[in-house]
């Protein structure tokens, strides 16, 4: 006996035998559904040969037989009587556990989000995408099968899903393209580090996203809650199907701000912020300019995260100005990483040091802000190590980094790898299993850094991909995506190590060592950082103009 468990009331499994019904009571199982119908396989025992044994174990069987395929309104709610009805915890079962899964997860659509059902069903083992639809039509038999299709569909309206379809429409013309996104406002979610400096106001990092979505695509204000790629197929929110021919996964990552206790109670107040959200990076301005000395602390969750630069960056912005004012001798300064090193690519951490030592940074390595109470104004890490050790702070301002994962309709996805991520070639950004879906942006499985620089980078690449499987333009060989990354280390007002890498942490840098040296802080740098990327973002990455941006082609 194989049992998966779905939660503490119920288990699944394949088919069972008499013999294993004994073995189910003495791991503690108190009752039984079963729902294969008799007959249904050669050498299948009938149910009353499993009642039997059953009976002779102590424990209670129930008969809810279901067709595979056929499943009805009615079964489900008699699954979920049954189940209600009988004592815990239950083991049920059919040829392979899916019936019995289904069930329950449509017996679950009306109360439960659609991703947390189909993540459940995933972590035992069962994909219930080909259901998706019904889960999302609160678990009933679905009477309209007609659904909206188009020949490319783009899940996400951010930097990735802008830039990916300006960037196919740039290069063919009468393409049916719809960008799926829920949002009315796109942001310039690199702006927000000067935002928190006090060097940008926030109204100029956001746009209408109608604005923005290109000539000849447009968008469809909904939320995804599933995929279903064996049929072509996304569910929306409201239990709307969009098909499509071609798919685009871009929906960017989520910030799991409830992931650390007490976070989003004290979000905003307190002396709590954050440059991760439009709302919090002004009031990070205000903390820094009103501050008058004391204990100042940054924090870095666990990798992957969107712009592992960014957590420092707001550091060394916020010490400079305590310097400028004179208050830097009145202030500790604490970053507390939860990685083992101040950053990813090597090369890079000798200039960094050279700013921590300047401004008196304590480094705190391998300490995971887990617990913060902002009245208290207290936080709690938890070190690296096999003890798990928790030590405690004080602090009188904290600049918060939350952790960070993909979105949960995808990792309850078929799309995903077993990290969560959506699973793709990491050279051509096609998804490993299925042809026809491509992917893009911080969603994406591969080891670059999750930065807009990435994406500006990765859109072309998908666009002559996807386009080039269409047949609608020719190729030499496919484009690659080298992993480029690119962060703007905002050092100090007016100066910027301008860091570029690719797989690897190999240094890419984009301009001659004469001009900028990527490994010293530039005062170029923060001109380009300042004044030309947001136009470069606003009027060229958006618009599918791609400048230091074409594709390289493999052999």
């Amino acid at each position: 006996m194989d049992a998966k468990t779905i939660n503490d009331r119920l288990s699944v499994s394949g088919q069972i035998s008499p013999a294993e019904v004994r073995e189910a009571a003495e791991a503690g199982f108190r009752s039984i559904i079963v729902n294969r119908p008799d007959s249904e396989g050669a050498d299948q025992p009938t149910f009353a040969e499993i009642d039997a044994a059953a009976k002779e174990a102590g424990i209670e069987a129930r008969y809810l037989p279901v067709t595979p395929g056929k499943i009805t309104d009615g079964e489900v709610a008699a699954f979920a009587e049954t189940l209600a009805a009988l004592p815990a915890p239950t083991l049920g079962f059919c040829r392979t556990g899916t019936r019995t899964t289904t069930l329950w997860a449509l017996s679950q659509a009306k109360t439960r989000p659609v991703p947390d059902i189909l993540a459940t069903a995933k972590r035992a083992g069962y994909d219930l995408s080909g259901v998706a639809a019904r889960i999302a039509n609160g678990g009933k038999v679905i009477a309209d099968g007609t659904a909206e299709s188009h020949q490319i569909v783009v899940i996400g309206g951010g930097a990735a899903g802008i830039a990916v379809a300006a960037s196919m429409l740039a290069r063919a013309d009468g393409l049916d393209i719809v960008i799926v996104d829920p949002a009315d406002t796109h942001y310039y979610q690199p702006g927000w580090t000067l935002v928190g400096a006090g060097v940008f106001e926030p109204e100029v990092t956001r746009a209408n996203l109608d604005e923005l979505v290109p000539h000849g695509a447009r968008q469809i204000k909904a939320g995804v809650v599933a995929f279903d790629p064996a049929n072509n197929a996304v569910i929306l929110e409201g239990c709307k199907v969009l098909k499509y021919e071609w798919l685009v996964v871009a929906p960017g990552l989520k910030l799991d701000w409830a992931g650390i206790e007490g976070l989003p109670e004290t979000l905003g107040k307190n002396g709590v912020t954050s440059n991760y959200r439009y709302d919090l990076a002004p009031y990070t301005w205000e903390l820094v300019n009103t501050f008058r000395g004391g204990t100042a602390l940054f924090t870095q969750p666990p990798m992957p995260i969107k712009c592992a630069g960014a957590p420092q960056k707001a550091m060394y912005l916020s010490c400079d100005t305590w310097r400028r004012k004179g208050l830097l001798g009145k202030t500790k300064v604490e970053f507390l990483n939860a990685g083992p090193v101040l950053f990813g690519v090597a090369d890079y951490v000798p200039a960094l040091m050279e700013y921590v030592k300047k401004y008196g940074i304590e480094l705190s390595f391998g300490h995971n802000l887990v617990k913060i109470d902002g009245p208290a104004k207290k936080a709690w890490f938890k070190k690296a190590g096999d003890a798990g050790e928790i030590v405690e702070r004080t602090f009188d301002m904290i600049h918060v980094v939350p952790p960070q994962t993909a979105p949960d309709f995808i990792k309850a996805s078929p799309l995903a790898a077993e990290s969560g991520w959506v699973s793709v070639d990491q050279e051509t950004l096609r998804h490993t299993q299925y042809e026809n879906i491509y992917a893009l942006g911080d969603v994406i499985s591969a080891p670059n850094a999750k930065t807009a620089a990435a994406a500006r980078k990765q859109a072309p690449v998908v666009a002559e991909n996807l386009l080039a499987a269409m047949g609608r333009i020719r190729l030499p060989a496919p484009a690659i995506y080298d992993g480029y990354g690119s962060c703007p280390l905002t050092v100090e007002r007016g100066k910027i190590v301008l860091a570029e890498f690719a797989y690897g942490g190999r240094r890419t840098p984009s301009f001659p060592k004469w001009l900028i040296n990527d490994l010293k802080p530039s005062r170029l740098a923060w001109i380009l950082k300042e004044r030309i990327l947001p136009p470069i973002y606003w009027r060229y990455m958006l618009k599918g103009r791609e400048p230091l941006a074409k594709p390289t082609h493999g052999k």
